[in-house]
């Protein structure tokens, strides 16, 4: 009987030593590490500035011609008055135009570069 009492308590034993050494052991804990990373954007040079041109606009009245168109005008509209250019300060007003129109072009470029440049990448989409 005693050898059946020490069988039986040598494997309660045996099996308390297995299950409390299990119990004692510990899995490293993990570390969650955030880090706020600022967006570096390389500078875009600015676009050339606007160089406009001299514009002379002549703003004339006239006394004694077109005295019947007057009339008429004066009529339908009120007072008159006339505005002349010359041919080479409409030129310079065409080209005044088209360099306005440049720069804002330009100006958009850089916008749209800037807002392509900062926004965030999509990790969800995996390339296939």
């Amino acid at each position: 009987m005693r050898q059946i009492n020490f069988g039986m308590i040598s494997s309660l034993l045996l099996a308390t030593l297995l299950l409390s050494s299990c119990s004692t052991f510990q899995e490293p804990q993990i570390k969650v590490v955030t880090q706020i990373e600022k967006t570096v954007v390389p500078t875009v040079p600015m676009p050339k500035p606007v160089q406009m041109n001299d514009i002379k606009i002549y703003v004339v009245a006239p006394d004694e011609n077109f005295e019947e168109f007057k009339k008429e005008f004066e009529a339908k509209n009120g007072g008159d008055a006339y505005i002349a250019i010359s041919i080479k300060d409409y030129e310079n007003l065409s080209k005044n135009f088209a360099e306005l129109r440049r720069y804002i072009e330009q100006q958009k470029a850089i916008i749209v570069y800037y807002e392509n440049a900062v926004q965030p990448i999509d990790t969800d989409t995996t390339d296939q």
